[in-house]
């Protein structure tokens, strides 16, 4: 049976979509294409149809995470788009929600920053490209706030906020749930907002 150029589109969407969330909780290394495909209720031998490579599937599915990530937080958007508004409150939301126990216990939903950082300095020079725009993407979001309330230094304290939201939900990650974790996220949500002044 064939299929049309709609389906085999839907069809890739779905094994992107599967391998941004598999990606995200086991990196890149710990995953094969038949875990790929088995999530997304394909079989393994339909793979090539849609992707030249292993690789080729990883980088497109670090875009699909950063767009997801996004996605999820329009007031920042919404504050970055209106001229009016104070974006204060709205980057203070946003930090607050990505500084979070919920964040740190759903990395299958969250933010490729902390899930992938360590894996990606071994893995493919296309899907190193695609973090790093990301990273810059979300970098240039924060600054863009920053400017809009006078920070002496946006560029700088955009990468400061940056790595240390990244680096927060990774160590907290890494020691699990409990007291300790909890105590990373919830020190630099009130270093942040308090050196941000928001």
């Amino acid at each position: 049976m064939r299929y049309g150029s709609e389906h085999k589109a839907e069809t890739r969407a779905r094994v992107v979509k599967s391998a941004a969330r598999e990606i995200r909780l086991r990196g890149p290394e710990k995953v094969s294409v038949a875990d790929v495909m088995g999530s997304a209720g394909l079989t393994h031998g339909g793979f090539y149809a849609h992707f030249a490579s292993k690789e080729a599937l990883i980088a497109e599915a670090i875009d699909v995470m950063f767009t997801d990530m996004q996605h999820r937080s329009p007031a920042f958007d919404g504050a970055l788009a209106s001229e009016l508004a104070d974006p204060r409150p709205a980057l203070r939301t946003f930090l607050e929600a990505y500084i979070s126990p919920e964040h740190r216990d759903r990395p299958e939903r969250g933010c490729p920053l902390p899930a992938l950082a360590s894996d990606l300095a071994r893995n493919s020079d296309t899907a190193r490209v695609r973090f790093a725009a990301g990273l810059a993407k979300l970098t240039s979001r924060i600054e863009a706030v920053l400017i809009r309330i006078d920070n002496d230094d946006p560029s700088g304290e955009a990468r400061a906020a940056v790595s240390q939201m990244v680096g927060a939900v990774a160590l907290a990650r890494a020691v699990g749930e409990g007291a300790q974790s909890d105590a990373i996220l919830h020190d630099t949500l009130a270093s942040l907002t308090k050196r941000l002044d928001i």
